[in-house]
C-alpha cells in the first residue's frame, strides 16, 4: 500500500465520520423528541383522567361514559411513557424512517412525473419544431428537384429532334441485347 493510498483512505475515512456524526446528531434530537412527546402524552393522559373522575363526580359524565374516557385517557397515558423508553424511542424512529422511506418515495414518483412532464412539454416542442422545420427543408429541396426536372424537360423538348436521336455505333446492338 503506498502513501497515496493511505491518505485516500483517511480522506474517506474523515469525510465518512462527519456524516455518520451528523446522523448520530439527528438520532440523538429524534430520541429527544421523542422522549419530550411521550412526557407530554403521558401528562395528557393523566390529566383526562382526573378531568374524567372530575366530570363524573359533577354529573357531567355518567359512570359507563366516564369508564370509557378514563380508560381511553390510560391508554393515551401508557403510550406516552412506552414512549419515553428505548423501546419506544426505537419503535418511533422504526416509524420516522419508514414514513421518510415513503416520502422519498412519493417525492421521486413526483420528481419523475414532473420530468415526464417537461420532457413532453419542453422537449417535445422542441422535437416537433426540429421534425417540422426538417419537413419544411426535405420539402423546399423537393421542390427544387421538381423544378429542375421541369426545366430539363422543357429544354429537351426544345432540342432538335435530329440532335436527340444520335447515337454512337453500335449502340442499337446493346439496346437489341438488353430487349432479349
Amino acid at each position: 500500500m503506498s502513501f497515496r493510498e493511505i491518505a485516500v483512505t483517511i480522506r474517506a475515512v474523515n469525510r465518512a465520520s462527519s456524516e455518520f456524526s451528523r446522523i448520530q446528531t439527528d438520532a440523538q434530537s429524534l430520541a429527544t423528541q421523542v422522549k419530550s412527546l411521550g412526557s407530554t402524552l403521558a401528562g395528557l393522559g393523566a390529566a383526562g383522567t382526573v378531568v374524567g373522575y372530575v366530570a363524573n363526580q359533577f354529573g357531567v359524565l355518567n359512570d359507563a361514559q366516564a369508564k370509557v374516557f378514563n380508560s381511553a385517557m390510560m391508554v393515551v397515558s401508557v403510550m406516552g411513557m412506552f414512549m419515553r423508553t428505548s423501546t419506544g424511542v426505537a419503535v418511533a424512529q422504526k416509524v420516522y424512517a419508514a414514513a421518510t422511506a415513503f416520502a422519498t418515495t412519493v417525492q421521486n414518483s413526483l420528481n419523475i412525473s414532473f420530468a415526464t412532464f417537461l420532457a413532453l412539454t419542453g422537449v417535445g416542442i422542441a422535437v416537433i419544431v426540429a421534425a417540422a422545420a426538417a419537413m419544411i427543408s426535405f420539402a423546399s429541396s423537393m421542390n427544387k428537384a421538381t423544378a429542375s426536372v421541369q426545366n430539363f424537360n422543357s429544354a429537351t423538348s426544345e432540342t432538335p429532334q435530329h440532335t436527340r436521336s444520335i447515337q454512337r455505333a453500335g449502340e442499337t446492338e446493346l439496346y437489341r441485347r438488353g430487349v432479349e
